[in-house]
């Protein structure tokens, strides 16, 4: 398919991190609200908020947001931010999207949780109102953060639940917080009935995957190092676990070292639930449309490949029964005059 065709078709998407996703407009009228100086150029600022090229690994790629942070400290920029990011979605004919956020990093100047968190949503549900799409934010805790700092970011999204926020995420550094770090406050999130997923396999590391499948998560963002673990592949599957795939971030995190490290076509063999995503769609200088783009290019995938997916991500969303069964019977429709 070419590229306005894959630009046309309905979408899911559950991988987005909203501070890494930031429309350049969208920066530069935060940067004026924040009264912080930026280059004048775009191609400066595209830099300053972009994966460097010559990144060698997670921890390098992640260096972006520090330039963000500073940005996203009060309610207005939240409601910004997450509106911004939803408008790309939309564009784009994503259905349905979940954005996630760290609520501990707005909390530098004074903003509670809470307060982070509800200015997220009702960015979220303007947007919703604005487009033909359903978004909603997932709570990351970070993994190197003590439970003390993401429990009550935790206690704080729980009653939100169904309003706006729909579940819960631990990212960060996973090669030194692997999940046994976070295991208490993994069950501290389930205690509240947080739906979670969990970034595993990002750092060469597939024993994170397994413990995540031992933590009882059954959606898992990249799982990139499964890509030559059968047996753990096989576990993936038995397990009905949901794979958040971002080929281009896992590429310049080298966590992928080549296309033959990802891990889709080994999952898609073995009968795995995947998913496609953008991770970081600014930092990774990508959209959704161009993920499908490379998926085609790279890996041959067909319309009902992509309707699989998508579909995938729809029975894989935070959301209820009926409102994943609405989506799924939507994306049927839209795939069949390409099928």
């Amino acid at each position: 398919m070419d590229k306005p065709t894959l630009h046309k078709l309905g979408k899911v998407e559950l991988h987005c991190h909203l501070d890494g996703s930031l429309s350049l407009h969208a920066i530069r009228k935060l940067a004026a609200m924040a009264n912080i100086s930026l280059p004048a150029a775009d191609t400066a600022l595209q830099a300053l908020v972009s994966a460097p090229a010559d990144a060698e690994n997670l921890m390098d790629y992640l260096k972006a947001f520090d330039f963000v942070r500073p940005l996203l400290q009060t309610e207005p920029a939240l409601r910004l931010a997450a509106y911004d990011v939803a408008a790309q979605a939309a564009e784009e004919n994503v259905r349905y999207i979940e954005i996630r956020f760290a609520p501990e990093f707005s909390m530098d100047e004074g903003l509670t949780a809470t307060q982070a968190i509800k200015a997220v949503t009702a960015g979220l549900a303007q947007a919703n109102a604005d487009f033909d799409l359903t978004a909603t934010a997932l709570i990351c805790g970070m993994r190197q953060s003590a439970a003390s700092v993401t429990e009550p970011i935790f206690a704080a999204a729980a009653p939100l639940l169904g309003q706006g926020v729909v579940g819960a995420d631990f990212a960060g550094n996973e090669a030194d917080f692997p999940p046994a770090v976070v295991a208490e406050t993994v069950a501290y999130a389930q205690s509240l009935h947080l739906p979670l997923t969990f970034h595993a396999g990002e750092c060469h590391c597939a024993h994170n995957i397994a413990a995540a499948l031992a933590l009882g998560i059954r959606r898992i963002g990249h799982a990139t190092a499964i890509f030559d673990q059968p047996a753990l592949i096989q576990r993936f599957v038995d397990s009905g676990a949901t794979a958040e795939l971002c080929l281009t971030s896992n590429l310049q995190t080298k966590a992928a070292a080549s296309l033959a490290e990802f891990p889709y076509q080994a999952l898609k063999a073995a009968g795995a639930k995947l998913t496609i995503n953008t991770d970081n769609r600014t930092v990774s200088r990508t959209t959704l449309t161009r993920e499908y783009d490379l998926f085609q290019q790279c890996f041959g995938t067909t319309a009902q490949d992509f309707l699989t997916f998508n579909q995938n991500a729809a029975a894989a969303a935070f959301i209820p029964a009926a409102a994943r069964t609405a989506l799924a019977e939507r994306l049927a429709v839209e795939y069949a005059p390409y099928l």
